[in-house]
């Protein structure tokens, strides 16, 4: 069988011509200095960002062994969560406050996941395999639970 040439760019060739263009512009409109500075600080604070809005879906979470059956849908509802939020919430992480669907559908638009929600919550529960959601806050304290050491 032979492979189909694709259509799309090479990904590795459209990541060297963005960041190009960019450190480009940011050398014309800065010097190099400020340029190399105003690069560290937005790196640094779009890491920050993203963090806060990855970690508290996932950490605290059940780590499974490799060689454990599971099947698709508990795999994805048990190993992450769902955070229960507002409109504000919803915005700042961009629709991953509903984690669970995320995982059961990735291609799905971020606005449709509310939706889906409504209707993959009482399937799970229909078929065991209950779902996890927090508060925001209630997330950062998770972690420290899991590493008090027990004896």
């Amino acid at each position: 069988m032979a492979l189909k040439p694709s259509s799309e760019p090479p990904t590795a060739a459209l990541l060297t011509v963005r960041w190009a263009a960019y450190l480009g512009l940011l050398l014309i409109v800065l010097d190099p200095g400020k340029a190399a500075a105003f690069l560290g600080v937005q790196l640094a604070v779009v890491g920050i960002y993203l963090g806060c809005t990855f970690a508290p879906n996932h950490k605290g979470m059940p780590v499974l062994p490799a060689d454990l059956r599971v099947d698709f849908l508990r795999r994805q509802v048990l190993m992450s969560r769902n955070i229960i939020s507002n409109r504000l919430t919803t915005f700042a992480m961009g629709g991953l406050n509903y984690q669970i669907e995320h995982h059961l559908f990735p291609s799905m638009p971020r606005p449709n996941l509310r939706r889906a929600q409504r209707i993959i919550k009482p399937f799970c529960i229909d078929n065991s395999a209950c779902s996890n959601n927090t508060s925001c806050q209630q997330s950062q304290t998770l972690p420290p639970g899991y590493l008090v050491c027990r004896q």
